[in-house]
């Protein structure tokens, strides 16, 4: 356990803070909440960084800095689903596309293969990121404030969801492309 990894393990415990927050009858819960999430994804870019520059970069920290990152995204999406400000299907695209990617790992780790994050995967997480923090905050009041037209909320909504859903798939997609030549199927001999 190096000082990477114990980050990553304070990302995850930052989780059950966050959804406390969500789910809080306080004033602006939800706004903290957004808040307790950009710190937890900001330490995605920290534990990478303590990794490469200390040379510690393991097996173990590439198995759990995406795990966290999966584990950070779908509660943030199921409490969104919940206060019905993402649709239910997008949370279905996000959340299925992390659990097959997350067995594809598991499997690749079960023959002694790591399979990295690619650069696509990580567009794919930073999408998600914006994607969340925007539907936390009260966009209606913002909206209503600044006098901006409900179209352009819808425009902003709907190119969110079309960017976040399109790498999701794609990155997925790639990942099962590029671990093809690298891990074999359990039950095959090849």
């Amino acid at each position: 356990m190096n000082a990477a990894n114990l980050i990553t393990v304070a990302r995850m415990l930052l989780i059950p803070v966050f959804v406390a927050l969500v789910f809080s009858e306080i004033p602006f819960g939800d706004i903290m909440a957004a808040g307790v999430f950009i710190i937890a994804a900001a330490t995605d870019k920290l534990d990478g960084y303590v990794a490469r520059s200390r040379n510690s970069v393991s097996t173990l920290g590439e198995f759990l800095d995406p795990l966290a990152d999966k584990l950070l995204v779908a509660a943030a999406l199921i409490a969104l689903v919940g206060m019905d400000r993402v649709p239910a299907w997008v949370a279905m695209v996000i959340l299925g596309r992390e659990i097959a990617v997350s067995v594809l790992r598991i499997v690749g780790l079960a023959q002694g293969v790591s399979i990295p994050a690619a650069g696509l995967g990580k567009a794919k997480t930073l999408s998600q990121i914006v994607y969340i923090v925007y539907c936390f905050f009260p966009t209606a009041e913002i909206r209503d404030w600044w006098g901006a037209p409900i179209w352009l909320h819808e425009l902003i909504t709907w190119t969110l969801i079309a960017v976040v859903v399109t790498l999701t798939l794609v990155s997925g997609v790639r990942y099962f492309i590029n671990a093809r030549g690298v891990i074999r199927i359990p039950g095959t001999t090849g």
